[in-house]
């Protein structure tokens, strides 16, 4: 399919897989001869602020743990955050063919746009079709060595950017992130069915900020009133992955850039879905 194709095939004479009926095979980015990256998972929500690159964080912090080797692409590119839970800074470096990754105290590679600017906190006003162009280079220009596990930190909503990251990189899995709220699970569902119609593999939802824990008595307390996450997963027929607490030993670990510190197993079940792609080589 042509990039200017208007989907109407009484205007054109192109014989594409959509006027022929045939089935079109993506057309992916390519890695660049120095990367190798086995399997590509994307963690994704229809809203900003439910925690995705929490849970990117600590997949790959499990993953890690599980002696595979991890790298992690933060696409959310007007909200980087990704090198502050990890503590690292400073440039990415490059050789003017190639760009190479960042590395974590514990070897986690990674790239953000926040490695690229001058100042971390410059704002990264560029319009959709430049954002997209960076994700592809974040895949294509950049050394990937030797990955086993590649998790994709999304930016929030069904937009251009998340679009680019379907459509030209082979995802192998999505994990959606979600908060108790009914209004937040709502607009999350989007993600799911954006999912659903791009034909993306779902691993499954996590719920965040699902109760916070008193520290006296030990009870878990429903900060945004009852979950609906049964009912999201009952109506799409997917797997809960886990649920994350309000806790601030995470919160503290972000801030502090050590995440690689943390210690909780709520996502166990979530990395075991992860594991198992490699099943499906």
């Amino acid at each position: 399919m042509s990039d200017s194709c208007t989907h109407d095939c009484s205007t054109c004479t192109a014989n594409c897989g959509s006027r022929t009926g045939e089935a079109q095979v993506p057309q992916f980015e390519k890695l660049n001869a120095y990367s190798s990256v086995k399997k590509v998972v994307a963690v994704a929500s229809g809203k900003g602020g439910v925690g995705k690159s929490l849970v990117t964080s600590l997949m790959a912090v499990l993953m890690q743990r599980r002696g595979y080797k991890v790298a992690i692409m933060d696409a959310d590119l007007t909200g980087p955050s990704i090198p502050k839970a990890f503590g690292v800074s400073g440039r990415a470096e490059g050789n003017g063919e190639v760009i190479f990754p960042a590395e974590t105290k514990t070897g986690i590679q990674l790239m953000s746009v926040n490695l690229l600017l001058e100042n971390p906190t410059d704002p990264v006003v560029w319009r959709g079709p430049v954002l997209g162009g960076v994700i592809s280079q974040f895949w294509s220009d950049v050394v990937w060595k030797d990955i086993d596990f590649m998790f994709i930190d999304m930016p929030p909503g069904t937009g251009d950017v998340p679009l680019t990251v379907f459509q030209s990189l082979p995802v192998d899995g999505l994990i959606t992130v979600t908060a108790p709220q009914g209004l937040v699970s709502m607009v999350v569902e989007k993600a799911v069915r954006m999912a659903e119609m791009l034909e993306i593999p779902m691993l499954g939802v996590v719920e965040n900020m699902s109760y916070a824990k008193c520290p006296d008595c030990g009870k878990e307390l429903k900060v945004f009133g009852e979950s609906h996450i049964e009912e999201i997963v009952s109506r799409h027929g997917l797997p809960l992955l886990g649920r994350l607490p309000m806790d601030i030993k995470l919160a503290s670990a972000c801030d502090a850039g050590m995440i690689e510190l943390f210690d909780g197993d709520w996502l166990e079940p979530a990395a075991d879905a992860v594991e198992a792609l490699l099943g499906e080589q």
